[in-house]
């Protein structure tokens, strides 16, 4: 698919196309103001429900699914078919990988806001199960698509030793003043298993989270300090109570 065009959450119909950052389609007149490119992939162990909840249905238009035999060509084709304002919807947290390296091709000093129950920052050799979707966060800091600096976690309350020694060495922590200090613009990358278990339906949920409500507010906060570049939605089930969640989620966001 051209990021040009994309299939309208209406009619259904291959007819919405680029204005400006959004898009409107030319078959039933709907405009949208971003555009979702799907990531149903789940890079480990059992994952298919994670993998499934990139399918559910949302109110913006697609503009492509991306399906790889390796997590390489993954985010190198999530990279390439990013929107001027993409919102990526994946399986697993490994979908962030292709779109804040994607974005952060946009910019000269990008951000990143990584919202998780869990650090992600494990590597191949620190990871106690194998699984990349424990490492993507990682990946991100050792690629060089964003500096230890200029990151935060937000929500993390289930770390692998490693990984807290890794928070502690680097500098990072869950100050968003300090990350968007200097930045020009953020990446958000939001897991679903962030929130507190009885307000969505995680793949892999967290007790003691914080409710929807607070989230909600630190998005709102952020989409008016910072131009949010891009935002990245993982780790639910495909429920109408997941769906309902991210909808909201990404309306507090701007988008």
């Amino acid at each position: 698919m051209s990021t040009l065009r994309a299939r309208c959450p209406n009619c259904r119909t291959f007819t919405a196309v680029a204005v400006d950052e959004g898009y409107e389609c030319h078959s039933c007149g709907s405009t949208f103001s971003a555009a979702l490119v799907r990531v149903p992939a789940a890079w480990g162990s059992g994952g298919e429900g994670m993998a499934e909840g990139a399918r559910i249905a949302l109110p913006y238009p697609e503009v492509a699914v991306i399906e790889r035999g390796t997590l390489d060509e993954q985010t190198a084709a999530v990279a390439e078919a990013l929107s001027a304002r993409p919102i990526v919807v994946g399986g697993c947290c490994c979908s962030h990988v292709g779109a804040a390296t994607g974005v952060g091709r946009r910019v000269e000093r990008l951000g990143v806001v990584w919202i998780d129950a869990h650090g992600d920052l494990n590597t191949p050799d620190s990871s106690p199960s194998g699984n990349r979707w424990g490492m993507p966060f990682r990946m991100l800091l050792d690629g060089g698509v964003v500096a230890a600096e200029d990151a935060a976690l937000v929500g993390a309350r289930n770390l692998d030793p490693p990984e807290a020694a890794f928070l502690e060495s680097s500098g990072i922590d869950d100050s968003i003043d300090r990350a968007l200090a200097g930045v020009d613009a953020v990446y958000v990358a939001l897991d679903f298993d962030v929130f507190d278990p009885s307000e969505v339906d995680a793949w892999m949920p967290e007790s003691d989270g914080p409710p929807a409500a607070e989230i909600e507010a630190l998005l709102q906060e952020l989409q008016g300090a910072v131009t949010i570049a891009g935002i990245g939605v993982t780790g639910f089930l495909a429920t109408e109570k997941s769906a309902a969640l991210v909808v909201r989620m990404l309306a507090a966001a701007g988008f």
